[in-house]
C-alpha cells in the first residue's frame, strides 16, 4: 500500500547528490496546478499541456477524506480509487455475517450500491492566491504569538467569506514554508456509494512481505458512485479509459493529493524527526500493533474487528522505519546539508537578503530545541478511543462555536464545520470491545512513559485502575448513538455542561489540559516557526525563482514521468507484470498465504488472457496520499491506478532519486480483465470502457 515506508537502499554516490543541490531534475516534483512543470515537460517530452487540459484533469480528480485520492471515470459519477483507500468504508459496512474486506463486493444493480457511512469526496473547483492578505495581517505586530493569532484570524475570515459566497468547502493552505498562501475551494459530496471491490487477498496480494516491493501482482482497486440529490452525479469532466494503457517509456501523469513531505525542511527540523519524533512514534506503533495482534488470535470475529487497524498500523510503522533509514543514511543527510549550505550561501551573498532572511535557519534550530520536551506529550497523550475523541470534540465544539471565528481553534473554523459535523454524526457502528482494548493499552503506555502524576492521565483515571476505569467509561457512555451526539451538539454548552455521560465528563476534565498544551505549542513554537518559515519561502523565491514545487500538503498536485523498470537485486525489474506472473508467484510459494490465490483467481485461470499487464512501474514522484491517484497519458486517458511505491522510493519524504524511485500502479487493461474474468462485472467494465 503506498505511503507506507519499509527499508531504504539509496545507491547514488555522494558526489552526484551533492552536485545536484537544489536543481530540480526532470520527473521530480509534486507540482501545483497553478504552476505546472511546463519547461521540464517541453524539454524532455516535447509536450505542453494546455490550460483546458489542466482544468479537465483537475476537475476529474478527487480527494477522499479517508486519506487518499481518486478520479471520476464515467459521466455517471463512477469514482475509481484503491481497495486500501476504500477499506475503511468496507470495514464500517461489514458484519460477522458479511465481511466485505475478506469477500469483496459487487453491486449487480444500482439499487444494490452500498452507502458509505461517512465518506466525503472533494473536487478542487477554485484556487486564489491570498498570500499578501495573510502575510499582511501580521505586519507591524512585534509579539510572535499576537502575530500568529492575526494570521489565524485572517485565514478564518478568508475561508468564511468564500464559504458564505460560494457554498464550497474553503481551505487556506500554506506552500513554500509560508512563502505563499492559497485559498482552495472544493465542491464536496457526501452521498458516495460502493459499487465494486475485490477481495482483500486479490487487492493486497503478497501481503506485508510484498508491500513496498516490485514486481507486484495486486488488483488494488475499488469503485464508488457519487450521487447528488439522490441521483448519480453527471460528470462533464471524467477520465476516459485507455484499453491498451501506456507503453514502455511513454510519458504519464499522476494527478493526486500527496499527503506530506519534508523536502524543504531545514536540517535542524530533519534531525528532530530522526532523533525525537521518529523513535517515539515507532515505540508507540509497535506497542499498539502487539496489542491488536494478540487480540486477533482470540478468534475469527476478533481478527475481523482489528484487521483494518493492524493493516493501518503496520503500514504506519513502516513509514517511520523508512524515515529512520533515510535519515540515518549519510548520503541523504549530506544531500540535505548541501542544499541548505547552497541556499544559505546565496542569501549571505546579498546583504539585503541576509539582513531580511539570514536568521531564519538559526531561529528554527533554536525553536526545535524548545519543542523537544513537548513532543513526548504530543505523542503519548493519546487514548486511541474513537468514543473519547468524539467526546472531546463535542466538548470543544460547543465552546468554540460561540467565539468569533478568527479566535477559534483551527479545526472549528466556520468554513469547516459542515465536514466536521458529518464525521461526528457518522452512523458507523463503534465496537465497544475494541474501544476498551485500545483505550486501556494507550493509557497504560501513557502511564509507563509519563508517570502516574501526568495531568492528562490523572484527568481521565482520577487515581483509579486503568482497566476498571476504561470499562466503566465505555460501558456507560451513550456516545455510540449518533442521535445522542446530535442532541449534545444541538443543546450547546448548557447540554454538555449538564451531561453526566462518563465520556463527556472525562473529556471536560481533559479539555483544559489539551488546550494548555496546544497553547504552549502555538505561542512558543508555531508562532516563531511560522514567520521564520515565511522568510525562507520568500528567500527561496529570490534565490531560485519559482522553478520549484512546494512540499506536499494533501492538496491536488501533478506529477509526471515515464513507464520504466529499474535495476534491483543485481538484475532488472520489468516495467510491467502480467497475470502469468501472478500464477507463477502463487505456484512458487505452494499457494500458501500470503501468496495464495483466491477461489475466483484459481477458477478463472483458463479464461484469462494471461499476457495482459496487471501492474506497472513509472518514474512518477509520489508519496502518501497519492494512493488511488489515476495515471493518465497525454490525451488525459486513464492508463493506470497508483497503489504503492517501491522500496527504493522510501526516502521520498526527503529526496527524490529518479534512477530508482518507482511509483507502482494497477494497469488499466489488468483492471478490466480482472473485473470481467474474475468477477463477471461486465456491465461495470462496459461503463468504464465507454461501451454502456
Amino acid at each position: 500500500m503506498f505511503a507506507r515506508k519499509f527499508r531504504l537502499a539509496l545507491l547514488l554516490p555522494v558526489a552526484l547528490l551533492l552536485t545536484a543541490s537544489l536543481v530540480i531534475r526532470a520527473e521530480e516534483g509534486m507540482w501545483t496546478f497553478d504552476n505546472p512543470p511546463l519547461k521540464q515537460l517541453k524539454a524532455k517530452y516535447d509536450f505542453t499541456p494546455t490550460q483546458a487540459w489542466l482544468d479537465h484533469v483537475r476537475l476529474s480528480s478527487v480527494r477522499l477524506n479517508d486519506g487518499g485520492s481518486g478520479s471520476f471515470v464515467s459521466p455517471d459519477g463512477l469514482l475509481l480509487t484503491n481497495h486500501h483507500v476504500a477499506r475503511g468504508q468496507l470495514q464500517k459496512n461489514s458484519t460477522a455475517e458479511h465481511d466485505y474486506i475478506r469477500d469483496g463486493f459487487l453491486a449487480a444493480t444500482s439499487d444494490q450500491e452500498m452507502k458509505s457511512p461517512d465518506l466525503e469526496v472533494n473536487v478542487l473547483v477554485g484556487m486564489q492566491d491570498v498570500t499578501s492578505r495573510v502575510q499582511g495581517a501580521a505586519k507591524g505586530i512585534s509579539d510572535d504569538a499576537a502575530a500568529l493569532r492575526a494570521r489565524e484570524a485572517v485565514i478564518a475570515a478568508i475561508e468564511k467569506e468564500s464559504k458564505d459566497k460560494t457554498g464550497f468547502r474553503s481551505d487556506v493552505v500554506s506552500f513554500y514554508n509560508g512563502g505563499e498562501y492559497w485559498l482552495y475551494q472544493y465542491k464536496a459530496y457526501t452521498d458516495v456509494r460502493l459499487v465494486f471491490a475485490p477481495e482483500q487477498q486479490a487487492a493486497f496480494y503478497g501481503g506485508d512481505p510484498d508491500n513496498f516491493t516490485y514486481p507486484r501482482y495486486d488488483l488494488d482497486m475499488a469503485l464508488f458512485r457519487v450521487y447528488e440529490n439522490g441521483k448519480p452525479l453527471h460528470c462533464d469532466n471524467y477520465l476516459k479509459w485507455s484499453a491498451k494503457g501506456a507503453d514502455r517509456g511513454e510519458l504519464i501523469f499522476i494527478p493526486g493529493n500527496p499527503g506530506s513531505t519534508e523536502r524543504q525542511d531545514t536540517v535542524a527540523q530533519l534531525l528532530m524527526q530522526r532523533d525525537v519524533i521518529g523513535p517515539a512514534m515507532t515505540e508507540y506503533l509497535e506497542r499498539r500493533i502487539t496489542t491488536a495482534q494478540a487480540f486477533a488470535t482470540q478468534g475469527t470475529e476478533q481478527a475481523r474487528l482489528v484487521g483494518s487497524t493492524i493493516f493501518g498500523l503496520q503500514n504506519s510503522l513502516k513509514v517511520y522505519l523508512g524515515r529512520a533509514d533515510a535519515l540515518a543514511d549519510k548520503v541523504v543527510l549530506a544531500k540535505k546539508q548541501a542544499e541548505e549550505d547552497d541556499f544559505r550561501s546565496k542569501v549571505a551573498a546579498n546583504p539585503e537578503w541576509q539582513k531580511a532572511y539570514g536568521d531564519a535557519w538559526d531561529t528554527i534550530a533554536r525553536v526545535e530545541e524548545l519543542a523537544k520536551p513537548e513532543i513526548k506529550l504530543q505523542i503519548f497523550h493519546r487514548t486511541d478511543s474513537q468514543l473519547f475523541g468524539i467526546a472531546l470534540q463535542i466538548v470543544q465544539y460547543v465552546t468554540e462555536i460561540n467565539k468569533p471565528d478568527g479566535e477559534r481553534l483551527p479545526q472549528f473554523h466556520e468554513a469547516g464545520l459542515g465536514s466536521l459535523k458529518y464525521r461526528l454524526l457518522s452512523p458507523a457502528k463503534i465496537s465497544t470491545t475494541t474501544e476498551k482494548l485500545f483505550m486501556a493499552a494507550a493509557l497504560k503506555l501513557n502511564k509507563e512513559k509519563l508517570g502516574d502524576s501526568d495531568p492528562y492521565l490523572h484527568a481521565i483515571l482520577q487515581g483509579g485502575d486503568v482497566d476498571k476505569t476504561v470499562n466503566a467509561l465505555v460501558d456507560e457512555t451513550k456516545l455510540t448513538d449518533p442521535a445522542f451526539r446530535k442532541a449534545l451538539l444541538d443543546g450547546g454548552e448548557a447540554a454538555v455542561a449538564a451531561s453526566t455521560d462518563p465520556m463527556i465528563v472525562a473529556a471536560r476534565r481533559v479539555d483544559p489540559i489539551v488546550r494548555a498544551t496546544n497553547r504552549r505549542m502555538r505561542d512558543t513554537i508555531a508562532s516563531v516557526i511560522t514567520p521564520a518559515g515565511e522568510k525562507l519561502g520568500k528567500a527561496r523565491f529570490l534565490a531560485y525563482g519559482k522553478n520549484a514545487y512546494p512540499d506536499a500538503t494533501f492538496t491536488l498536485r501533478l506529477s509526471y514521468g515515464s513507464v520504466a523498470g529499474y535495476p534491483y537485486n543485481g538484475t532488472i525489474a520489468p516495467p510491467f507484470t502480467t497475470f502469468w506472473g501472478l500464477y507463477d508467484r502463487a505456484a512458487s510459494f505452494g499457494n500458501r498465504p500470503p501468496f495464495d490465490l483466491t477461489p475466483r483467481q484459481a477458477a478463472a485461470r483458463d479464461k484469462l488472457a494471461l499476457a495482459t499487464p496487471l501492474d506497472f512501474a513509472s518514474t512518477g514522484d509520489i508519496i502518501g496520499g497519492n494512493s488511488g491517484s489515476p495515471v493518465i497519458n497525454r490525451e488525459a486517458e486513464l492508463v493506470g491506478l497508483i497503489f504503492d511505491g517501491n522500496i527504493e522510493s522510501l526516502a521520498g519524504d526527503f529526496v527524490y532519486d529518479g534512477t530508482r524511485n518507482r511509483a507502482v500502479a494497477v494497469h488499466s487493461a489488468g483492471m478490466i480483465e480482472g473485473m470481467r474474468k474474475f468477477y463477471g462485472a461486465n456491465a461495470l467494465a462496459d461503463e468504464l470502457e465507454g461501451k454502456k
